[in-house]
């Protein structure tokens, strides 16, 4: 069985990687780029079809303040990536936001944003992917009607993909997320020069529709309430800006130079990028709705049950470089695969998180550990089942889960920069440099500019958002939050039991006896030899333990005993219900009660078979025994083993599986070779 695991495993994820080439999984900055900014590059192409989805709300007149939000966004995108680059000098160790804000602000503030930032990701896949669907379906109609299969597809190959490794999947990711970039901005430029040199008239295939508003004549306080929600969704291009702090130590060296330019760069392309969508939308007359059935009214009619709404970048595409064009699905193809490719932001940082989490005794030990191919197996297969779930729950609609979307990201924000303002004031009290204070005092000015403007829009978010669905993000974090306190106390509990005392303790004392108890059911080889090892041990007492479930067989085993001879006395438990657990629990705590200090030390005897559908045949009674046991104090169990044939002949597989070459490995190399001579070749 484990032969015909392994091979679907080495096609699927390759070949596992010695710990000592861990290495060769970090990544230059051409790579990182793809790797940890595609969620932020990737948000254009939904974050402008959010905020004219809001101001729809109040009819096409609002539409006007479409300019003024996307200010107000790349302000703040600003503002996050010069605020980020002083946190990735700062603590280049990988814990990003979580670390800052534990060191600086304390466990429970770490913790919060621990939770927000678990609950940022998986709302991450979760969005990109169903977005991904979405713009993928404006060209292909089937993908579309069948979202939540397709979704759950994507995250399945994705999640293969990441358990391949970081290097290999940021390679494979970094060809959509060029080509995107490139086809978003050849249409900003191409839109813009046939619209001011050429002066034609690009109209979007909704520029007909007039748009029904919920809320007509909205003015005064119910206007500002409209225009911060919008300012809010808008936000959704902020989203992964964080990534880049948590995965620093994926960077080639100098990992902080590397990742801090990595953040410039992703800032200017996805605020150039986001303003030139939001203009080209609105120069071809975009019109967007909440409710396009109903509140899209074509010819007087409401379009009706089955318009299916394109995303704002597919209609402007559509635009500019007409329905159809070669151009126009190339990047209908780049914008989806580089919104399902997005969802790797959440699998870098995820599964790092998770490491950084468990080491710290906030998460399962499990999740600290690295898999076959040097990733976070255990947390890249956490998220994905996460992930699923959601897109399952909400039907892979982007609308409705992106209202779950931006809480986590800016409670992560504000708490991160509000530690980094505590970090420099500490650096401050003792640095007596002049050059390096006011380098300090600069990124300390940064840092607090970022802390109030990501403070103030997330009290806008909580407001604008909550009964839109923000609740059930904070819900997630609140769940995550106790979660991992339970844990952290689970492990506080057990270390505290299971630390070695300096002075002398009964654990270290020796026990005054040891009564010997080999477990016998009939006279057999595995018996024979459970005796013997028994003999070996010169216990203070030894003695055969037997229990009467069918008299004639209880019979038959002490004519047998006498009969051999063996110089080992045989007791016999009687049990009326025909239980063989409980009698040898009782029995030896009975031995337990009576000499306190002596130690009892069980054998027993068992026989391993090699394949596994033999196992279904025994009633595996010796397994429920040592379960039970190892619930009693002072009791010490111990298994004898006697293979059996067929587990010989399963040795022999063993044996030819570690000969066995898997599959690629002649044309890659066998993995065990040493360092030197992968540096030779």
């Amino acid at each position: 069985m484990s032969k015909l695991t392994d091979v679907p495993k080495r096609i699927l994820i390759g070949r596992a990687l010695r710990s000592d080439r861990l290495g060769e999984t970090l990544l230059p900055k051409r790579v990182a780029l793809p790797v940890f900014a595609s969620d932020p590059l990737s948000s254009v192409a939904y974050a402008p079809g959010e905020v004219l989805l809001v101001l729809s709300i109040a009819g096409l007149s609002a539409y006007h303040f479409s300019p003024w939000i996307a200010a107000a966004v790349v302000v703040l995108m600003f503002t996050v990536v010069a605020s980020y680059r002083q946190n990735v000098r700062a603590y280049p160790s990988g814990g990003g936001d979580y670390e800052v804000a534990n060191t600086n602000l304390g466990p429970r503030a770490g913790l919060t944003v621990a939770s927000a930032l678990l609950v940022d990701y998986v709302l991450t896949v979760a969005v990109s992917i169903s977005s991904g669907i979405e713009n993928l379906g404006s060209a292909v109609p089937f993908v579309v009607e069948n979202k939540v299969a397709c979704a759950i597809g994507v995250i399945v190959l994705l999640t293969l993909m990441n358990l391949r490794g970081v290097k290999e999947s940021g390679t494979l990711f970094a060809i959509p997320t060029y080509v995107f970039v490139a086809g978003v901005f050849t249409m900003i430029a191409w839109g813009t020069f046939r619209g001011v040199v050429l002066g034609d008239e690009m109209r979007a295939p909704t520029a007909d529709y007039e748009i029904k508003p919920e809320h007509p004549g909205l003015a005064g306080f119910a206007l500002v309430f409209l225009l911060l929600r919008a300012f809010s969704s808008g936000c959704a291009a902020l989203t992964g800006v964080e990534a880049i702090s948590n995965g620093v130590p994926a960077f080639r060296k100098p990992k902080s130079k590397n990742a801090a330019t990595t953040l410039a760069m992703m800032g200017l392309l996805a605020v150039t990028m986001f303003c030139g969508i939001i203009a080209l939308a609105a120069a071809t007359d975009v019109r967007m709705a909440e409710n396009p059935a109903k509140d899209l009214i074509h010819d007087g009619v409401p379009l009706g049950a089955d318009y299916v709404q394109d995303p704002v970048i597919s209609q402007v595409a559509e635009a500019v470089f007409g329905h159809g064009s070669f151009l126009f699905m190339i990047l209908a193809a780049a914008t989806a695969l580089v919104l399902f490719l997005a969802a790797n932001t959440a699998y870098n940082g995820f599964p790092l998180l998770g490491s950084i989490l468990a080491q710290d005794r906030y998460l399962p030990r499990q999740l600290h550990t690295r898999g076959d191919r040097l990733a976070f197996s255990n947390g890249i297969v956490l998220l994905a089942g996460a992930a699923g779930l959601l897109v399952w729950v909400y039907g892979a609609d982007s609308t409705r889960l992106i209202q779950l979307y931006i809480v986590g990201v800016f409670v992560s924000f504000t708490l991160s920069q509000t530690g980094m303002v505590r970090h420099w004031n500490r650096l401050l009290t003792t640095e007596k440099d002049q050059a390096k204070r006011r380098h300090m005092i600069r990124s300390r000015a940064i840092n607090t500019f970022g802390a109030f403007f990501t403070g103030l829009v997330l009290v806008v978010v909580l407001v604008t958002k909550f009964t839109h669905g923000a609740w059930v993000a904070l819900l997630g974090m609140c769940i995550f939050y106790a979660t991992m306190t339970a844990i952290r106390k689970h492990y506080d509990r057990v270390a505290e039991e299971i630390a070695a005392p300096e002075a002398p303790s009964d654990d270290s004392v020796r026990p005054s006896r040891v009564h010997s108890v080999v477990l016998i059911s009939k006279i057999h080889r595995p018996a024979l030899r459970a005796l013997g090892y028994a003999k070996l041990m010169r216990s203070d007492t030894l003695e055969a333990l037997s229990v009467n479930v069918d008299p004639a067989e209880t019979k038959a085993l002490r004519a047998e005993w006498e009969r051999r001879g063996i110089d080992v006395p045989l007791k016999v438990l009687d049990s009326p219900y025909r239980e063989v657990t409980r009698p040898v629990i009782e029995y030896v705590k009975s031995l337990r009660n009576e000499s306190p200090r002596d130690v009892v030390s069980v054998i027993i005897p068992e026989y391993v078979v090699g394949h596994w559908y033999e196992h279904l045949l025994h009633n595996q009674s010796a397994l429920r025994l040592k379960g039970r046991l190892l619930f009693t104090p002072g009791v010490m169990v111990t298994s004898v083993p006697y293979q059996l044939q067929s587990s010989e002949v399963a040795k022999k597989r063993a044996r030819k599986r570690q000969d066995w070459t898997a599959p690629g490995s002649v044309r890659r190399g066998p993995a065990e070779r040493t360092k030197e001579s992968s540096t030779h070749t």
